[in-house]
């Protein structure tokens, strides 16, 4: 493993080709919760910033702790190689994403000296696009998110009917209304973002950044130096190399297309994927999803796959599995045609939404000595610290866990130990996460197969049922929950939902997990009625409880009624 050594307020420089992490909206620099949706209907951010003075005495501090750093060490990468004056900066940062914004605004208030490098904004990256708030903010959860509101409105018509709503005529939905404005609203967030940049005295360099040595950094032909640099450039969308991938999308271009089309063939059986289907079909389009596997969400519990390609399907998409695509044709009509390996379907676009890949290429990583996997990910410790020792890197470029609010806390915890002289690892473990379909998941902690494998003796209690809402709008809609429990100890180690409002429900449920509270403690909780939520706090009696040498299936006591 590599040395760890925590540098006091050292200096750091921030370098961006655009892009990073998925998961979670933004910045968390507001007094709103709910504030990507508030700022769609005009209401303000309230930001709060560390006043200057503070600041500026503290990096005067901080030039003192720099300088008995250099004076004192010796071959650790980062102090005692060049003479304090030999750098530009404290610490430069390549990606104004959400890692790279996070760590280098934590580090200037600690007395760093920062830069950000940062491609020119656009919606779609390329080599030479990409724009300040990174993939999260401008081509990834917050604009996704945003055709997720507009979605659900066509699911939500038809519910109204049942509780005595009607309408003259079909409403009809503007898809260019929809793109219009929310591409304003990713003009206001680059703003924003530069406004956190500028207020914290980080400076923002437009350009792309190359690592030409383990302190300087080529920035579109200018040079700076840097005591230490990180990279948070986070990834890109990654097409099969097969015949035809020309005529592809990916997620980018899904988000800013000139019209919607009638019929999507979507290929990918991930999160990613699954959200664009339920949002093209909430909005009025035929979809087709090609799923490689037999189920949909590697990786997630088995029951919570198998429930939403169901709840998925009821409404209207349409899941073709066991397929891998094989080629894309274009026919004379300006149509496609997707070729797997069952068959073939054409459509208005094709979209592949088949894996991303770490967004390394050109950053002259390599020659510098930074260790990467196959793929292109950057190899980290513990600390974040590559091979070089006086280069860090966070977010999705790590392949660690690749979610916007892990990058963000990865950055705080770069941000504490290279500057703040207080070692601190990131915590990957009970990370609560969501997928925005309709309807969504919720989930934290392990799934029933991992915490078997773990743990050998649990007790899972779960609950299907038909919420309040689907009752009087007579549609088929469902709700499931899952909890997961360590029989030795009674600690709840995994709770899992699909259905409406899970990913506010679950925000909840992760701190208790986080808390490792036991599943008495769960019980001991009064809930709040009625609500869906409650049942996650109701559900006594187990569905099955699995031992390590047999496993006995008991009646699902206390689950809600199916109506």
């Amino acid at each position: 493993m590599m040395a760890v050594v925590a540098l006091p307020k050292c200096m750091v420089a921030a370098l961006g080709v655009g892009g990073i992490a998925r998961g979670a909206f933004s910045e968390q620099a507001t007094n709103s919760v709910g504030w990507v949706q508030s700022a769609v209907v005009g209401k303000s951010l309230r930001w709060s910033f560390r006043g200057r003075t503070r600041r500026e005495s503290v990096r005067s501090i901080s030039s003192l702790n720099l300088r008995a750093a250099a004076a004192s060490s010796e071959g650790n990468g980062a102090a005692g190689d060049s003479k304090d004056g030999d750098y530009d900066y404290d610490l430069v940062t390549i990606g104004g994403g959400s890692g790279g914004v996070r760590a280098s605004r934590f580090a200037a208030n600690l007395g760093a000296k920062v830069a950000v490098c940062e491609l020119p904004f656009s919606t779609i990256a390329s080599d030479t696009t990409g724009g300040v708030g990174g993939t999260c903010v401008l081509r990834g959860c917050v604009p996704k998110k945003i055709l997720v509101y507009g979605s659900q409105f066509g699911h939500n018509f038809e519910e109204s009917k049942g509780f005595g709503w009607s309408y003259d005529s079909k409403p009809k939905h503007n898809w260019r209304t929809l793109v219009d404005n929310k591409n304003k609203e990713l003009q206001r967030l680059v703003g924003v973002y530069k406004n956190i940049l500028k207020n914290n005295d980080v400076t923002l360099i437009e350009g792309r950044g190359k690592i030409l040595d383990p302190h300087t950094v080529d920035i579109s032909g200018k040079r700076v130096r840097a005591r230490n640099i990180l990279v948070a450039v986070g990834g890109r969308a990654l097409v099969p190399d097969i015949p035809g991938k020309e005529h592809v999308i990916t997620s980018d271009e899904a988000l800013d297309l000139p019209s919607r089309p009638e019929k999507i063939c979507i290929v990918g059986g991930g999160y990613i994927a699954l959200e664009f289907a339920t949002i093209f079909s909430g909005l009025g389009s035929e979809v087709h999803v090609f799923v490689r596997q037999d189920k949909v969400l590697r990786g997630f519990d088995e029951e919570i796959r198998e429930f939403l390609a169901d709840q998925m399907a009821l409404k209207g998409v349409n899941f073709h599995f066991g397929e891998s695509p094989t080629a894309v044709e274009k026919g004379s009509d300006g149509k496609f045609t997707l070729v797997t390996t069952k068959g073939s379907e054409v459509a208005d676009l094709i979209m592949f939404a088949t894996g991303r890949k770490a967004n390394t290429k050109n950053l002259g990583l390599e020659e510098v000595g930074v260790q990467v996997d196959k793929k292109g990910s950057i190899q980290v410790d513990e600390y974040s610290r590559t091979s070089v020792p006086s280069i860090w890197a966070v977010g999705d470029v790590t392949d660690r866990v690749n979610l916007t609010p892990v990058a963000l806390m990865e950055g705080m915890a770069f941000a504490n130990t290279a500057i703040g002289n207080k070692p601190t690892k990131p915590d990957h473990r009970y990370i609560a996460s969501a997928v925005f379909t309709q309807p969504p998941i919720g989930t934290v902690g392990l799934t029933e197969a991992e915490a078997l494998d773990l743990y050998g003796d649990i007790d899972v209690y779960t609950s299907s049922f038909r919420p309040m809402k689907a009752t009087i709008s007579g549609l088929g809609n469902r709700t499931f929950m899952k909890i997961i429990v360590d029989a030795s100890s009674d600690v709840v180690v995994g709770v899992h939902m699909c259905g409406d409002d899970s990913a506010e429900i679950m925000q909840g449920f992760g701190v208790a997990v986080k808390a490792q509270l036991t599943k008495a403690q769960f019980d001991a909780t009064v809930g709040i009625h009625p609500t869906a939520a409650e049942e996650l706090v109701t559900m006594r009696s187990p569905t099955r409880k699995l031992r390590r040498t047999a496993s006995q299936k008991v009646s699902a006591g206390g689950a809600v009624p199916a109506v």
